[in-house]
């Protein structure tokens, strides 16, 4: 897809939630406690499904019962979407956990409050009928990502690390892009493996490609994206987080027993997404079940040892030349349960 019709459908993604959350200028008809706040959402790709609770609470009402309305903006990859938050053009965004802590060694100070994507929403993988047997294998090889700032660079850079490949000797990373994007770098023979979304694996074999999975077990259970904001703002309005927070809990419940219902709220905000029905139902059933908490965790619950896992990997592979001085300064669980 040309560059400039993807960014294209950004901007029509963003008018398309402008709409959906109202429109209004006025401050009136905002939650119990007072009148409505407006704020901007950032996310990584203009996907309503990957973000399927927030569809949900915005479809449902659950965020205007906290008195929010969201404008939601999409970007390319996680690296834009903290410069945005940084920036002070987003007061939440949509992360991964490897970008927040490349952040926080800069001097930043995100901090993630809702875990998303509890169980890892990437994984490397090849076509159905290709040699590659392992991670291995891959040696000497140019391997796809999405984009050269996202989390799943992160994420692919530590498995090749732990597989003892380096970076520029060993094999090579190279963006082409987002699902169908993805499927015709694999025609067109310009990668071997990509680094792969959940989203990216739906669409990808919607296309007519199968995929077989080279990712190792251990990597599986790394979370992935998760709500975010800069800690000034957690800082000086509280209120707000745990708003959005209760919003998108209340959203991811909805949504996992509402199928249909949900992918109606989707398809308000991205109406092209939601043409191709078998699609959207790819993803869903792909998504959903990677948000689910693992070990009898609450939604949106943040594992202190998974981000220790994280910062762990991302230091041998090189991404991080050294701990970051407070890594609970990352994230927060005090939302959770609100």
């Amino acid at each position: 897809m040309p560059r400039h019709r993807k960014w294209l459908q950004l901007f029509v993604l963003v008018i398309l939630v402008a709409a959906a959350c109202g429109g209004d200028d006025s401050d009136s008809g905002g939650g119990a406690d007072g009148p409505t706040q407006r704020i901007t959402v950032v996310l990584p790709n203009p996907s309503a499904v990957n973000v399927f609770n927030l569809c949900a609470a915005m479809g449902e009402g659950y965020l205007a019962d906290q008195g929010i309305e969201a404008q939601v903006e999409a970007v390319d990859g996680s690296g834009p979407v903290l410069q945005a938050m940084v920036a002070g053009q987003a007061q939440i965004g949509l992360p991964g956990p490897g970008p927040v802590l490349g952040a926080i060694a800069q001097g930043e100070d995100p901090v993630m409050f809702f875990n998303h994507f509890s169980q890892s929403l990437f994984g490397i993988v090849v076509p159905d009928e290709s040699e590659y047997e392992a991670i291995e294998d891959l040696s000497g090889q140019t391997i796809g990502v999405g984009t050269a700032e996202g989390a799943e660079v992160s994420f692919a850079r530590a498995i090749l690390s732990d597989a003892g490949l380096e970076e520029g000797s060993d094999y090579e990373f190279l963006p082409v892009g987002d699902g169908g994007q993805a499927t015709a770098a694999f025609e067109r023979g310009e990668i071997e493996a990509y680094s792969a979304a959940i989203s990216d694996m739906a669409i990808i074999e919607a296309r007519g490609l199968s995929l077989r999975e080279l990712t190792p077990e251990e990597f599986l259970t790394y979370f992935g994206n998760g709500y975010a904001a800069m800690g000034s703002t957690i800082e000086q309005d509280p209120d707000l987080i745990e708003g959005f927070s209760r919003a998108m809990a209340q959203g991811t419940e909805f949504a996992k027993a509402n199928k249909e219902a949900t992918l109606e709220h989707c398809g308000e905000i991205n109406p092209e997404e939601a043409s191709d029905p078998e699609l959207t139902d790819a993803l869903y059933e792909a998504i959903v079940p990677r948000t689910e908490p693992l070990e009898g965790n609450e939604v949106g619950y943040f594992p202190p040892e998974a981000w220790e896992a994280w910062q762990e990997s991302i230091l041998e592979s090189g991404e991080l030349d050294a701990p970051v001085d407070d890594l609970e300064s990352a994230y927060t669980n005090d939302y959770v349960d609100s």
